[in-house]
């Protein structure tokens, strides 16, 4: 069974950073991409970073120059640097694996504040 676990969310005063994880146990064929997405309250849930298994990545225009994502040396491992955060940063952050089958982590609440 396919478990994706988050961490590194939490509480960051603005211009601040944060790093997120996710480690993804289980077997998982045919990785197309792995990214990060989150969620504010009352808001759809919306892509942040994307990066494929050819290391094509991609942003939210709102993070770009201040977000990375990154492969870990594993090829279960996703991360997402999180510098010059911002209040409108806080949402709860989702990784997400696209295989075969779309696999979604719990999600790690990460609080900006002002």
């Amino acid at each position: 069974q396919v478990q994706l676990v988050e961490s590194g969310g939490g509480l960051v005063q603005a211009g601040g950073s944060l790093r997120l994880s996710c480690a993804a146990s289980g077997s998982i064929f045919s990785i197309v991409a792995m990214g990060w997405y989150r969620q504010a309250p009352g808001k759809q849930r919306e892509l942040v970073a994307r990066i494929t298994s050819g290391g094509s990545t991609n942003y939210a225009d709102s993070v770009k120059s201040r977000f990375t994502i990154s492969r870990g040396n594993a090829e279960n491992l996703v991360y997402l640097q999180m510098n010059s955060l911002k209040p409108e940063d806080t949402a709860v952050y989702y990784c997400n694996v696209l295989a075969y089958y779309d696999y979604w982590g719990q999600g790690t609440q990460v609080t900006v504040s002002s």
